[in-house]
């Protein structure tokens, strides 16, 4: 239910426009009107003229300056820009917090993904759907970790989402090493999200996206251990496992599976990591299937929050501008009925 709030009167956005009202009386003050001995213009229907003149009276007069005056005093109201508060309105969401954590290990260079009609290996699959992700987070503010042997922060939470594409476009298999540490990653990411200000109360709930097409082999930090910190710290997890059948080799660019060859992911852990921090496990064996699955967590992930209310400004100068036009009509209209 959403309240009403009565239009109010805010003050003039150049209130020293106000100080032009004296001008005309200054004006006639220090510069009186010049006066002639003799007529200026002598006409035969002159005594005609005076006798009209005299007809109108000072009274008339007098109302005409008074109009003059009022009309001047309607410009300055209108040139001093009088404002009005308006109903309170409730700005866009300011976005999400998504941290990225890509697996950089020696197994994301197998070529064992179709793109474009060919194969490629699996890290520049994952690029060429992160890139297309990252095109639709308008508003989020996105991070990103590159895990091997080590994590690493590539870039911190930003809402320049062009630099973290370019750090994605740059990162190479091997970077961090060639094992995997999935504890450490998610340990990374939850102290780089749990560091962000606190006064921010419109920003969504903290979120890592893993992406891993391992088990993890390496790291100081546990995986489960890890995923019982991001809990504790309010950071939910979407665990991707990312690949196809392991075990295999390519040969003139076609895969070939070897005897015994399987799933090299420890899909188990990865349920139980999303299971914890309440978030969910996917398992993408293709390029088609990890564009899904990021459709998926944009549904997971609304905005659900509003901004902070606030109340437009709304200029009222039309209404003075109107009275002053109006008035001056008026006293052009004045002479008219005193001569009829």
């Amino acid at each position: 239910m959403s309240d009403w709030w009565p239009a109010a009167f805010d003050g003039f956005a150049w209130p020293w426009l106000l100080l032009a009202l004296p001008l005309p009386w200054l004006v006639r003050w220090l510069l009186p009107p010049a006066r002639s001995a003799s007529a200026a213009l002598k006409v035969p229907y002159g005594p005609r003229l005076e006798a009209i003149a005299g007809t109108m009276g000072p009274a008339r007069g007098a109302g005409i300056g008074l109009l003059a005056w009022l009309a001047w005093a309607m410009l300055c109201v209108a040139a001093a820009r009088p404002q009005q508060l308006g109903a309170p309105v409730a700005p866009p969401q300011a976005g999400r917090d998504l941290m990225l954590a890509v697996d950089l290990s020696g197994s994301m260079s197998d070529e064992d993904m179709a793109l474009g009609g060919g194969l490629v290996d699996r890290l520049t699959a994952a690029k060429a759907v992160l890139a297309d992700f990252l095109d639709r987070r308008e508003g989020d503010r996105v991070g990103l970790i590159v895990f091997g042997q080590r994590a690493y922060a590539l870039t911190p939470m930003t809402l320049d989402l062009d630099s973290v594409r370019q750090q994605l476009d740059d990162s190479v298999v091997g970077l961090a090493g060639r094992e995997t540490a999935i504890g450490d990653a998610i340990g990374l990411a939850v102290k780089r999200l749990a560091a962000q200000p606190a006064q921010q109360p419109s920003s969504a709930e903290h979120v890592l996206i893993l992406l891993t097409d391992g088990v993890n082999t390496a790291g100081v930090l546990d995986p489960i251990k890890a995923a019982e910190l991001a809990r504790d710290n309010g950071v939910r997890i979407h665990a991707i496992a990312f690949g196809g059948s392991g075990g295999g080799i390519s040969v003139f660019g076609l895969p070939i599976q070897l005897p015994g060859g399987g799933d090299d992911i420890d899909e188990a852990t990865l349920k139980r990591i999303a299971q914890l921090t309440g978030g969910k496990e996917f398992r993408a064996r293709d390029t088609e299937q990890l564009a899904g699955i990021y459709a998926e967590i944009d549904r997971l992930e609304p905005v659900r929050r509003e901004g902070q209310r606030v109340r437009p400004k709304i200029e009222r100068y039309p209404w003075p501008l109107s009275a002053a036009l109006a008035i001056g009509l008026l006293a052009f209209a004045v002479p008219r009925r005193g001569r009829a």
